[in-house]
């Protein structure tokens, strides 16, 4: 089971998470249009800081081609994920970036909020490496860092009906990642908000290690 870990903000998060074993470390980027962004300088200390085998992610809010190849092609992360709403960044629009940037796996969220979800999601089968299922609040410009669950019914429909891997976000946790797991059985889960410390954007060291473990000691019945 793979595990993601968002959103590491310090060189130290970065050293500390990978050394738990985590299989994706994700840092939020930009040119400072949604909060937290980190700067491509930022960035790269953050991501130089990850111990192999656990990847660099760099998550993209913006919808914005021209900053999103160029902030990727200066930082080379092992995954780029691309998170803006379905109507702002589409299939075609990866393709194209793809082109741009060869030798990067690219991820894409897709936003959980009814039976439409599967149809969005399976047109980007294929098209990506990793589908990210999040939840979505009506409006947003991005998809997901709301720490609630979605429908997990339609979550399953999407792992069923496509042959992308596909990670499950949204309101995960320690406490109920088994359980998601279990009703979805997705390629690998992803956590940020429930593993946070308190009402901060620092990470829990000790809620990161026991989500990792849960999701990767999960044993189906």
């Amino acid at each position: 089971m793979l595990t993601q870990i968002y959103e590491i903000s310090t060189t130290s998060e970065a050293d500390a998470i990978s050394a738990l074993g985590v299989d994706h470390v994700g840092v939020l980027v930009g040119n400072g249009a949604f909060s937290r962004e980190r700067s491509a300088r930022e960035a790269a200390a953050i991501t130089a800081a990850i111990r192999g085998p656990s990847k660099s992610v760099v998550l993209f809010l913006s919808a914005d081609f021209a900053l999103i190849e160029h902030m990727a092609r200066e930082l080379r992360p092992a995954i780029v994920h691309l998170g803006a709403s379905a109507e702002l960044l589409r299939p075609a629009h990866v393709i194209d970036l793809r082109k741009a940037l060869p030798n990067i796996l690219f991820m894409r969220s897709v936003a959980v909020t009814g039976p439409e979800s599967v149809s969005i999601a399976k047109s980007y089968d294929g098209v990506v490496d990793f589908l990210l299922l999040d939840s979505h609040r009506e409006g947003d410009p991005q998809i997901g860092a709301l720490g609630v669950t979605h429908d997990w019914n339609i979550s399953r429909r999407i792992v069923e009906g496509v042959r992308t891997p596909v990670i499950l976000a949204g309101g995960l946790g320690p406490d109920n990642v088994a359980e998601a797991i279990r009703a979805v059985q997705p390629a690998g889960v992803d956590s940020k908000t429930r593993t946070d410390l308190g009402d901060t954007h620092t990470k829990d060291l000790i809620k990161v290690e026991a989500f990792n473990k849960a999701a990767k000691d999960f044993a189906p019945v």
